[in-house]
């Protein structure tokens, strides 16, 4: 079922030294991301240990033998659109002969100039996002957020029909540790009789993942049920900042608009879905009673990963005491979703959508059926009705200025070695 290979054998280890038993990135995992270069263009790196690979000079230092010649021209400069569009043959064969080159001794010499400490280097957004699509696709949040607004209906009649999303703002996607500015806008009291502009109040994070699309679709070309799964390229963590006060007002009747396009963070390492095959699990079964999805949803052997989602917060007198964060909510990937990743692909692309190497997919706030695995802090307070109370005495419904959410995302199974997705965070400020 999961299609495992020599990468992925739990004996193997690399002569990079910091990468044996490195938390995040063994060479089990070897993610790609980008880094400032020289020039105007990105170039592409993969993370192995404390190190990266710099690609270009491992390829002038001889590796890459057996790729083909446009395989290895796509990973010469970045951004990650031109590799994830490539063929899935194309990415399995980098991978294995990354794994090969880093974990054979001969090589050491030829690539060690080739490594460089991930300190001295500056990520950048892994792929250049032309557009970004955000779906509603874990039940446990869509059930929970609507039990505060609609409690006699929680779910809309088409949520188990349909995956449920939006479009988003690909231009204010930014890096992990960018400071995010609280937004102002248009909110309106309950008991006021016009709204107002000002800063929001209810500032809020939201747990998620987002889905690297590979490949291209010509437009009119649907993207069908057997083909979806091959069109993602990997998985970056997502925080889709949301004002919560913004949104209540402006959300009907055409959905979030200002309340969620002024900042989303993403980590810099994409994991691909090769690395991620020890962690395919099948999706969870429907309840009794739900209906099958439609036949163009129905995917072949269709699955998830089981990713464990943490989001901390520390407060900036946190900070300053250099306290350790706290673990607001923990939450399971697998456990969360309605719909699966291929299923939203699937469905994005029914209509002829010509979906396009480096677009990003989000899960959508992905929530678990305990108030510890709730993904946002509008469901962890309950839309601020249960305030959280820190190891500090310190209060919060929402997030205040200074405050800093760091997401972390890893996945663990018998028998396959830890992988890890590096930090997404960012640092809430004032205007």
């Amino acid at each position: 079922m999961n299609g495992l290979d020599r990468s992925h054998d739990p004996r193997r280890t690399s002569w990079v030294a910091s990468d044996n038993g490195h938390p995040d990135f063994p060479i089990q995992n070897l993610p790609f991301g980008c880094i400032e270069g020289e020039g105007e263009d990105p170039e592409v790196v993969v993370a192995i240990g404390d190190q990266v690979l710099h690609l270009r000079d491992a390829i002038l230092a001889g590796w890459g033998e057996g790729i083909s010649a446009d395989a290895l021209t796509r990973l010469v400069y970045g951004p990650l659109n031109h590799f994830a569009a490539a063929s899935p043959e194309d990415w399995t064969a980098v991978r294995l002969a990354l794994s090969d080159a880093l974990s054979d001794p001969s090589w050491e010499e030829r690539l060690t100039p080739a490594l460089r400490a991930q300190s001295d280097v500056d990520l950048l957004v892994p792929v250049h996002v032309g557009d970004y699509t955000d779906f509603y696709a874990s039940v446990h949040h869509a059930t929970n957020v609507g039990s505060m607004f609609r409690p006699d209906n929680p779910l809309l009649p088409n949520y188990k029909w349909v995956p449920i999303g939006y479009h988003g703002r690909a231009s204010s996607i930014v890096l992990d540790g960018t400071p995010v500015m609280r937004p102002s806008g248009q909110t309106k009291a309950p008991d006021a009789e016009s709204p107002s502009f000002g800063p929001s109040r209810s500032m809020d994070y939201e747990v998620e993942v987002a889905f690297v699309v590979g490949g291209v679709n010509p437009l009119g070309k649907p993207v069908t049920a057997d083909e979806a799964a091959s069109r993602i390229f990997g998985v970056l963590l997502l925080n889709d900042w949301s004002a919560r006060d913004l949104q209540a007002w402006e959300y009907q009747p055409l959905g979030p608009f200002l309340a969620k396009n002024f900042a989303s963070t993403v980590s810099p390492w994409i994991v691909t879905t090769d690395a991620l095959r020890p962690f395919r699990v099948a999706m969870p079964p429907r309840p009794a009673g739900d209906p099958s999805p439609l036949p163009y949803l129905q995917v072949p052997d269709d699955a998830t990963w089981g990713i464990t989602m943490q989001a901390a917060l520390r407060t900036g007198a946190m900070r300053e005491r250099n306290d350790a964060p706290f673990v607001v909510s923990q939450v399971n990937l697998a456990e969360a979703m309605y719909w699966s990743p291929a299923q939203l692909v699937t469905h994005h692309g029914s209509n002829g959508c010509n979906l396009i190497a480096g677009d990003l997919l989000g899960s959508g706030t992905i929530s678990g059926p305990l108030p510890e695995s709730r993904g946002c802090l509008l469901e962890r307070t309950w839309r601020g009705a249960e305030p959280l109370s820190l190891p500090d005495g310190t209060v919060r419904r929402f997030l205040e200025d200074e405050d800093e959410v760091v997401l972390t995302g890893h996945c663990t199974a018998e028998g396959a070695v830890r992988i890890g997705f590096g930090p997404c965070g960012g640092t809430v400020v004032s205007q």
